[in-house]
């Protein structure tokens, strides 16, 4: 088995620590905050790396178990995201813009309105390209459960978006 770097394996996760960890808080102080944990947390843990299964398995599991246990302390107020996080589509006029930031917004509100596994599996597999696989591991179930709850929570997303659009509810 290869040997573990924290500087080439383990670093480099930081941005994916910190969307994982934004995803949860909803705040960015929060997520640096737990990223730094983390990170501090794995470098304990550097006699134990070579009995870890994936390094990055491990990384992600004590960011999520962190910023579950800040979030429910603080009781997170919903944030939404800033133009730097999301994927910046070309808009053609100002009233491009402005629907799109208004369709965003709609979209961040609804994911953060789903039940928390819901919204982490949603964050993993659509926003950050995890295998359902990888999911399965790091949330603890199979992946037919994983498969499951990414349906159903794409379908309460565009349910309650098409409701919005079409009838401003």
């Amino acid at each position: 088995m290869q040997e573990i770097s924290f500087r080439n394996d383990i670093l480099p996760l930081k941005d994916k620590l910190f969307r994982l960890a934004l995803r949860i808080t909803l705040d960015r102080a929060e997520a640096e905050d737990v990223v730094q944990d983390t990170m501090i947390r794995v470098w304990n843990k550097r006699d134990e790396w070579s009995q870890f299964e994936s390094v990055e398995a491990y990384c992600l599991t004590v960011a999520k178990n962190l910023a579950i246990d800040r979030s429910q302390k603080r009781e997170a107020q919903n944030v939404e995201l800033t133009p730097e996080m999301e994927e910046e589509p070309d808009a053609n006029s100002p009233y491009d813009r402005m629907v799109h930031d208004e369709r965003m917004s709609i979209i961040n509100r609804l994911v953060n309105e789903l039940p928390e596994k819901q919204r982490l599996i949603m964050q993993l597999r659509d926003m950050e390209g995890e295998s359902y696989k990888k999911i399965a591991t790091l949330l603890n179930l199979t992946e037919e459960q994983v498969k499951v709850n990414l349906f159903r929570a794409r379908q309460k997303v565009k349910q309650r978006y098409l409701e919005i659009d079409e009838y401003g509810l």
